[in-house]
C-alpha cells in the first residue's frame, strides 16, 4: 500500500492510516432516473408520505443535492449501515452556507411521496450539480490528506508539498493515491481549495467527514471548488444528522 520509496516514513504514516469509502459519481442519461431509494447525486428524494418537503429561506423548494442509502455503503465504523442519509439546498442561494437542509430516514416502510412536479426546471438552472448520478461506493484506505488540519507529518523536515517537489513526476502521483483526500467520499481525510474551518474553531475539531462532494465533469462548486458535510462523531453514531454542518470553498 505504502510506494517503496516512503519506506522510511512508514512508521509515521501509519499513525495517519484512516479508512474511507470513496464515491463513483456516474452521470445518468437524460432517459434514465435512479431509483426512489438509491444513492445519488441530485434527482428525486425518497420521502415519506407525510413528510413536509423541504424549503429555503425564501419558501421556494430545495433541491436534492445527494442521498446516500447506507445500506449500499460499505461498512465504516461509527458510520450507519442502513437509512437514507439526504442534502437539500436553496436552488438560487446555495452560496449562501445557511441555507440547507439535512434529512435522515430510519427506514424505508411506509408510502412515499412520488409527485414531484413542483419541482420545475427553472429551480436547477443555478446548481452546482449539473446532472443526476448514479453512485457506487469503494472502501479505501489512506494515510493522510494534504490539506486535512489533522495531518502535521514532515517528510526530512518538509511538508507535504515541499517534499513533493523533490520527487519524479511518477512518484507524486503513487504519494497522491494515499495521501490526497480529493473527490467523492464518505469519512476519512477532508480535501479543501482554501483552509479546514475546523482547525479555526475549537468546538468544530473533533468533528469528522459525513460527505464530501468534489468538482469534477458535471459537477462545479464555484471555481473548481468543493462541499462537505461534517459532523461530531457522537452525534453520528447517535444518528442526530441535524448537527451537521455545510461548508463549501473554491479557488
Amino acid at each position: 500500500m505504502i510506494p517503496k520509496f516512503l519506506n522510511k516514513f512508514k512508521a509515521d504514516l501509519e499513525r495517519f492510516r484512516m479508512e474511507t469509502i470513496k464515491i463513483q459519481a456516474t452521470p445518468v442519461s437524460d432517459e434514465e432516473s435512479v431509483s426512489i431509494t438509491g444513492s445519488k447525486f441530485l434527482g428525486k428524494p425518497y420521502l415519506p408520505k407525510n413528510t413536509e418537503y423541504p424549503k429555503d429561506q425564501n419558501s421556494k423548494p430545495m433541491i436534492l443535492w445527494a442521498q446516500i442509502n447506507f445500506s449500499e455503503v460499505p461498512n465504516l465504523q461509527g458510520y450507519p449501515s442502513s437509512g437514507i442519509l439526504q442534502l437539500y439546498a436553496s436552488s438560487d442561494n446555495w452560496y449562501d452556507t445557511t441555507d440547507y437542509k439535512i434529512m435522515f430516514h430510519e427506514d424505508t416502510v411506509g408510502d412515499v411521496q412520488n409527485d414531484f412536479s413542483f419541482l420545475t426546471k427553472d429551480l436547477y438552472e443555478d446548481s452546482p450539480i449539473n446532472k443526476e448520478h448514479r453512485l457506487s461506493f469503494i472502501k479505501d484506505t489512506e494515510f493522510g490528506g494534504a490539506t486535512d488540519y489533522r495531518f502535521s507529518m514532515q517528510f526530512d523536515g518538509l511538508d507535504f508539498y515541499e517534499y513533493q517537489d523533490t520527487l519524479s513526476v511518477t512518484e507524486q502521483e503513487e504519494m497522491d493515491k494515499i495521501i490526497d483526500g480529493s473527490g467523492h467520499r464518505i469519512g476519512g481525510y477532508a480535501y479543501f481549495t482554501q483552509s479546514d474551518p475546523r482547525y479555526y474553531s475549537q468546538d468544530k475539531k473533533d468533528d469528522i467527514l459525513l460527505l464530501q462532494i468534489d468538482t469534477d465533469d458535471e459537477i462545479m462548486f464555484g471555481d473548481s471548488g468543493v462541499a462537505h458535510l461534517f459532523i461530531n462523531p457522537k452525534d453520528l453514531v447517535d444518528k442526530k444528522f441535524e448537527k451537521a454542518w455545510f461548508n463549501w470553498d473554491c479557488f
